[in-house]
């Protein structure tokens, strides 16, 4: 390439201006549809602080799919529980997520507790 010629793939997409950090992850997150996954990421890393440590024993997010956040429980008895808490839930994750917080809950009973590790072997 001969000093002053312009690369034979073309102009760049920025134009030549730089550009802050932010905006290109952000780019880079949508045409790759990460974006997506940044929300149900941000609330597993997150859920003891947004539900409580009381909560966040019984009950543990999976994903989420079309604003609905899905989540395993321990029990049907907290399953029913999370249920009736379900407004206070979704208000605690819009105040955590904001307008990318989940508008829906969907509990299941299925979450197997990991074992406690004070607990010993034989308990």
């Amino acid at each position: 390439m001969v000093p002053g010629d312009r690369d034979s793939r073309g102009p760049s997409k920025g134009g030549g201006q730089p550009r802050a950090l932010g905006d290109v992850l952000e780019s880079v997150l949508a045409d790759t549809q990460l974006n997506l996954a940044a929300p149900s990421a941000a609330v597993g890393d997150n859920w003891e602080a947004i539900v409580g440590s009381e909560v966040a024993q019984h009950c543990r997010p999976v994903g989420m799919k079309a604003g609905v956040l899905h989540a395993d429980v321990d029990s049907s008895v907290w399953c029913q529980q999370l249920q009736l808490r379900s407004p206070e839930i979704l208000h605690a994750l819009k105040k955590f997520l904001g307008p990318s917080a989940p508008t829906g809950l969907r509990f299941r009973v299925g979450y197997s507790r990991p074992p406690n590790p004070d607990a010993g072997e034989n308990s």
